[in-house]
């Protein structure tokens, strides 16, 4: 029972279980509402509204510890609390009963259109058995929830935060479906086909190409991308277009959403991050030396390192320098400007004739074409071996059935995991043999635009192209000396062929393979001509 003195002034408590409530429902304001009502018809005085938008399960929330901060600056039994339902108030029996005793403490007075609270033993047991009905509601409708997420995943689709490179879109046909989400999704497959084929070397590398995409989303506050988040990236099947959550024994299976790379993709990095790397992740291989990493030493053979060096007046200069030692060049500093300079001056002279290049062309174009025939072949093989395949695995089944040690059967399990993965990636390569993703054009134009003049490109290109250029221009590890500059530095295997085709054009002869007829020896000065040329000789018909 209240004191004499009755409350004039109150508060409204209300909440919703998440942020997405308060942007597309409006459960918050229909609850402001009622509770006003009730203060109408109470003659209160609202003169504060606390509203959370968190589940009920937790007993510490924001908006309920400013309310009760409130309450302790004002008199006790001053300041009636309104809730629209005991639901809003807490979702958890022990969280009720510990918040109830806490706004008690404060001062604060419960109140509801839609309960009486009590102090008295009946008033609790039904206050409790409210509270008991509001948390059994939280748990089922956890329950139902998971259980259609986990159907949902079952059948194919996607049911978390999408994922970057993809966002929702709601379709008549499959409902909320993940796709594509340009040009962050073109930038996702351009560097992860790119990690998997070994033009980008390292993880570190890869966020360095991400971080230097202006449309990439960044992290905030820091503005860069978080190493953490490569890793995680990398590891996620769905960007292969499958589904699979471990915790909820949904293990991997297609979805109905478009791929950004292939599943043999995938594996491909899989097996690259699970490999020893080449080399560590250094901070210092920066936009200041993009050629590090590619120069070696010309006397001892090591890779090279770089670095920025103080002279005596403060100014810093960069330079490359070895730090093999024993070596005669251990620790002598070699110019930035004289190393790559060097090197550039080598990439300048990497481009064929006009006449080779179209001989190169032409050549792809012919691999094209027999490529494409050769894919029904393909096919049919691929074909065959998806059927082998289902039948090892029909073969491990009876074996399972059949077998009666625990560790046998996991055993049994494991190769029909490893069985289904090798399936799933013929079945993609299967798919993909029927008609190209791209033209000739789209795959072979950049191609050419590297061979005609990778100059070009790297003068051009940022950080990370420049050492994708490097790595297909030239085979590592280029000598250099402080004497002689690049000591044969050797190009790869593309520009050798060239090269090779190009000195064995020149030794064709220009008149054809076969070699030119000696010409008929001029006749002795007065001998007969009859005898020296019969066979030429056609007399003249008689007249």
């Amino acid at each position: 029972m209240i004191g004499a003195n009755k409350p004039r002034k109150a508060v409204i408590y209300t909440r919703v279980s998440g942020a997405k409530q308060v942007r597309e429902g409006d459960g918050l304001a229909s609850q402001e509402n009622r509770c006003r009502e009730y203060a109408t018809y109470k003659d209160y005085n609202v003169v504060e509204v606390f509203s959370d938008d968190m589940s009920g399960k937790f007993e510490r929330r924001p908006a309920m510890d400013r309310m009760l901060a409130f309450l302790r600056l004002h008199p006790k039994d001053s300041v009636v609390v309104i809730i629209d339902d005991i639901s809003r108030f807490a979702r958890d029996v022990q969280a009720h009963i510990k918040l109830r005793q806490t706004l008690s403490e404060a001062g604060g007075i419960l109140e509801s259109p839609s309960i009486e609270f009590g102090e008295d033993s009946d008033s609790r047991l039904v206050e409790h058995m409210l509270a008991s009905v509001a948390q059994h509601q939280r748990e089922k409708n956890a329950e139902q929830t998971h259980n259609r997420m986990k159907g949902r995943m079952m059948n194919g689709y996607a049911v978390f935060t999408a994922p970057i490179g993809y966002r929702y879109e709601k379709t008549k046909t499959h409902g909320k479906l993940l796709v594509r989400d340009e040009p962050v999704a073109s930038i996702i497959q351009e560097g992860l086909e790119a990690y998997a084929s070994g033009r980008i070397a390292s993880q570190a590398e890869l966020r360095r190409f991400f971080e230097a995409q202006p449309a990439y989303p960044k992290d905030l506050p820091i503005g860069q991308i978080r190493q953490q988040r490569i890793s995680d990236m990398i590891a996620r099947v769905i960007y292969a277009g499958y589904i699979e959550h471990d915790p909820w024994g949904v293990t991997r299976r297609k979805g109905h959403h478009e791929p950004i790379i292939s599943l043999a993709t995938f594996e491909t990095i899989q097996t690259r991050k699970n490999a020893r790397p080449i080399a560590p992740a250094r901070k210092d291989i920066n936009l200041d030396f993009p050629m590090r990493g590619f120069m070696s030493c010309g006397c001892c053979g090591a890779p090279m390192t770089a670095c920025w060096s103080k002279s005596r007046n403060g100014d810093k200069h960069p330079y490359y320098l070895c730090h093999t030692k024993g070596c005669e060049m251990y620790r002598k500093s070699l110019r930035r400007t004289d190393v790559e300079g060097a090197v550039e001056n080598a990439l300048q002279q990497l481009h064929p004739s006009q006449s080779l290049f179209e001989i190169a062309a032409s050549m792809l174009k012919h691999a094209w074409d027999l490529r494409l025939e050769q894919q029904q072949g393909q096919k049919a093989e691929v074909t065959r071996q998806i059927k082998a395949c289902e039948k090892q695995i029909e073969q491990t089944l009876d074996k399972i059935v059949a077998s009666n040690s625990t560790t046998v059967v996991a055993a049994f399990e494991k190769r029909i995991e490893e069985l289904e993965r090798e399936k799933q990636i013929l079945e993609e390569k299967r798919d993909q043999s029927v008609k190209p993703k791209r033209q000739f054009k789209d795959v072979f134009e950049p191609a050419m635009e590297f061979l005609s003049n990778p100059w070009k490109i790297y003068e051009s290109g940022s950080f990370t192209m420049k050492r994708i250029v490097l790595k297909l221009a030239f085979k590592p590890l280029i000598p250099y000396t402080k004497e002689t500059g690049v000591r044969t530095a050797q190009p790869s295997d593309i520009f050798r062929f060239l090269e090779e085709f190009t000195m064995k054009c020149k030794m064709v002869r220009v008149k054809g393979l076969e070699p030119p007829r000696l010409a008929a020896p001029e006749p002795k000065s007065g001998a007969s001509t009859n005898s020296a040329t019969p066979a030429l000789r056609r007399d003249k018909p008689a007249a």
